[in-house]
């Protein structure tokens, strides 16, 4: 069994080591792998030094009192582009979210929504809105990215909100084409019409958020509709000329195209408590200029110091989550202040639980679950059965960055439970020894290090029932040992035998 359990981590430090080497963030189809993309500090340094009667006048509307849903709807964009894309969807986990098609002006619309939790009741729901430039949708609701950059809004269906995903028109195939923030906006009050349909959702309790590109869709969106009961938008733009127009479909010659897409011109029809939240280190000379020109009372603006476009995402969206449950009233109660924020960014965030998925073997009489995002390979060899779990991702955390074998065998004879309980004991180790899915078990932890000086954390848990030894050997980096221990001990807890 020792010899086994060394050949295995040999196979796990390799594989672990390719993994890690090539780690790196990976870019989902929809989200934005970076600030806004106009020249950087020039831009910025400019935006920020408009004067507040400069940005004031900017804003003056020639039209007069026209809000923005009529000057929306009674304008006719041009596109000099028409592009679309095909990209696949993937199929979410099952029970978890559902694969729906929405109606809008151009026709159904894909989405992920929240399953029906099936208790009767009516759930408040968040609309989320990725950021980058594509209109799909793709695996990034139950995916993990680096932790100073979670665009994917898992912190609300991670506190119980329900959540929907809307891909938009020309993403994954849908109708229609990509109109940058323009026909976008009527997406999002399409997408809220098929939220407020179902039937385990409040409809008075649905609420938009957003990323960057999702952030301003989101601003518009509230500028355009009051059917939202609070709107949340993470470092939007005040100009669409912020963005680097090589994005720009429409006709560029035209300045009312801009006005169409720019929040800056349209604060005053904002009839929905909006918050708006960048780092001082992003796109936060627009959300000053916002803050400068507005005299909007619904809209909020919060700058947090010393943060980024993207760090701001995983302490802040949890607080959101819980201003959420507790927004019960007939109107919206919702309140935040910059200390609370402020504090809040102070906090390490707290690493969930990742999505699970349920596996059985029927042959062995075993049930048990792992993350969604990994792979299970069978590695059998010489009639003993053994698979590997990895990540499907190269992310730089705790998900992506494990590596699982589980294995049944039939032992020597002579070889038990016990016996390998006595052997680990008598070479150093520290063994506890437990119940699992009924049957007596124990669990190891040691240290180890390849011959790159790399440290890793390894898990040992090995279960007996009758004649079968399963087994569950879990590898980890040190550093990251601590952040991914609930993870396994859920795989632990979750293992039951027919």
């Amino acid at each position: 069994m020792a010899n086994k359990t060394t050949g295995k981590f040999l196979v796990a430090v390799m594989a672990a080591a390719m993994c890690f080497t090539a780690a790196c963030s990976s870019s989902k189809n929809t989200a934005d792998s970076g600030a806004a993309t106009q020249t950087g500090a020039e831009t910025a340094r400019v935006a920020d030094t408009e004067s507040s009667a400069e940005a004031k006048s900017s804003a003056e509307d020639p039209a007069g009192a026209q809000s923005f849903a009529a000057a929306h709807d009674a304008f006719q964009t041009t596109l000099v582009e028409h592009n679309s894309d095909d990209d696949p969807i993937p199929d979410p986990p099952e029970g978890f979210f559902d694969l729906v098609h929405y109606s809008s002006k151009v026709g159904d619309l894909a989405a992920y929504v929240s399953s029906d939790p099936g208790d009767g009741e009516k759930h408040p729901m968040v609309i989320w809105v990725v950021g980058g430039w594509g209109n799909g949708i793709d695996d990034f609701p139950w995916c993990y990215p680096e932790w100073d950059n979670d665009q994917t809004g898992s912190a609300f269906w991670q506190a119980g909100v329900l959540m929907m995903y809307p891909s938009f028109r020309g993403g994954n195939g849908n109708p229609g084409n990509y109109e940058a923030l323009f026909g976008e906006v009527d997406d999002i009050a399409s997408a809220y019409d098929y939220a407020a349909s179902l039937p385990y959702v409040d409809p008075d309790r649905i609420y938009l958020g957003g990323h960057s590109t999702g952030g301003t869709r989101a601003l518009l969106a509230a500028e355009y509709t009051d059917k939202f009961r609070a709107v949340f938008g993470f470092g939007a733009v005040d100009k669409i000329e912020y963005h680097n127009n090589s994005q720009f479909t429409f006709d560029t010659d035209n300045e009312e195209e801009y006005r169409m897409r720019s929040p800056i011109y349209w604060l005053d029809s904002v009839k929905t408590p909006t918050f708006l939240i960048e780092g001082s280190d992003g796109n936060s000379s627009n959300l000053k200029n916002i803050e400068r020109t507005s005299e909007n009372d619904n809209i909020h603006c919060y700058i947090m110091e010393g943060q980024d476009h993207f760090s701001v995402l995983a302490p802040l969206t949890p607080v959101l989550a819980q201003k959420i449950l507790s927004d019960t009233g007939a109107e919206c109660n919702i309140a935040i202040t910059q200390e609370e924020l402020d504090e809040a960014m102070k906090q390490d965030p707290v690493i969930p639980l990742p999505v699970m998925q349920q596996c059985t073997m029927e042959e062995l009489g075993i049930t048990f679950s792992y993350p969604y995002l990994w792979d299970m390979e069978d590695v059998s060899e010489n009639g003993e059965i053994s698979y590997a779990l990895t990540s499907r991702y190269e992310d730089d955390n705790v998900w992506d960055m494990s590596l699982l074998f589980f294995d049944a065998y039939l032992p020597e004879e002579g070889v038990d439970l016990q016996l390998a309980m006595e052997s680990y004991t008598a070479d150093g180790f520290d063994v506890e020894e437990k119940t699992i899915g009924g049957f007596p078990a124990m669990e190891v932890v040691a240290m180890q290090e390849n011959d790159y000086g790399d440290v890793f954390k390894t898990t040992f848990v090995a279960i007996q029932k009758d004649d079968i030894l399963f087994t569950f050997d879990f590898y980890i980096y040190e550093e990251l040992g601590d952040d991914a221990d609930p993870m396994f001990d859920a795989i632990i807890d979750s293992i039951a035998f027919e």
